[in-house]
């Protein structure tokens, strides 16, 4: 993901009313998703993260902060922010003691009805290209009632109209018990929501220095646009100055290229 700031693009023109709050000349791109991840996360007793996830596990630190510690968070591969003494088995428990609220999954494709590809492309088992595989997804998927779906890559090849292959899907029948499923979709173009009853995502805003046209021109599946469509509300000073004076350090501990990346400022200081 590129992560210049959010406003290094050339002002286009748009469809929809956009806000008249200016986005902070530094502002970068990964920060603006940390935020928009915390927000998705409010109210929440326990989430955790996964293994490769820089922005959802920043995000979840910042939420954390600003529960007032009401939250707890889990960080896979992290020493000072795992809460598990038993790896995995613990996050599996968790989920079917109805305890944790909130988890992030990917795929190599996402497709218009939530589903999830993570095993290749292809034709199974002759894929043409293979992925790591499926974990616990289809488990987690089923069992966690807020599921945020997170790419850092917004294409057609990524959000396909149907995936090759389903990991796990995004909606079951209504005979299939099911606590869990997507609750949103975040990436560097926009914020969605899902509906389950017509199984079909709606867009909810568009990041700043993007339009709703590209949106759609890099969205391999139809999805419900408002008449109005907002920008993403961005961060505040004070909330800035969390992301850069602590939450960078607290995610360096597991993510230290991407902290020192992002965060040069906060790691030169430390």
């Amino acid at each position: 993901m590129n992560s210049s700031p959010v406003v290094a693009r050339a002002p286009q023109q748009r469809s929809d009313p956009v806000s008249d709050l200016s986005a902070p000349d530094d502002l970068r791109t990964e920060e603006l998703l940390i935020t928009l991840i915390a927000r998705l996360l409010e109210g929440c007793r326990l989430v955790s993260c996964g293994a490769s996830s820089p922005i959802p596990g920043g995000g979840c630190l910042l939420a954390r902060q600003q529960s007032g510690g009401a939250m707890q968070v889990n960080v896979l591969g992290s020493r000072v922010n795992n809460l598990m003494t038993n790896g995995g088995v613990e996050l599996f428990d968790w989920a079917a003691q109805g305890r944790l609220d909130a988890f992030f999954l990917g795929g190599g494709q996402i497709d218009g009805q939530a589903n999830i590809n993570l095993v290749g492309v292809g034709d199974y088992p002759q894929a043409k290209i293979r992925w790591p595989g499926s974990f616990g997804s289809a488990y987690l998927y089923y069992l966690v009632p807020r599921v945020i779906l997170f790419r850092e890559e917004h294409t057609r090849r990524v959000f396909v109209e149907k995936v090759d292959f389903v990991s796990t899907p995004g909606t079951s029948d209504p005979e299939v018990y099911r606590t869990g499923g997507p609750h949103a979709l975040v990436s560097p173009l926009c914020q969605m929501g899902f509906d389950k009853d017509r199984k079909k995502f709606h867009l909810v805003s568009v990041h700043p220095g993007h339009t709703v046209e590209e949106v759609l021109d890099n969205t391999g599946f139809e999805i419900d646009v408002p008449d109005q469509v907002p920008e993403t509300v961005l961060p505040d000073r004070a909330t800035l100055d969390i992301i850069r004076q602590q939450i960078s350090l607290e995610i360096a501990e597991t993510y230290p290229r991407f902290a020192a990346k992002v965060f040069p400022d906060a790691m030169n200081a430390a």
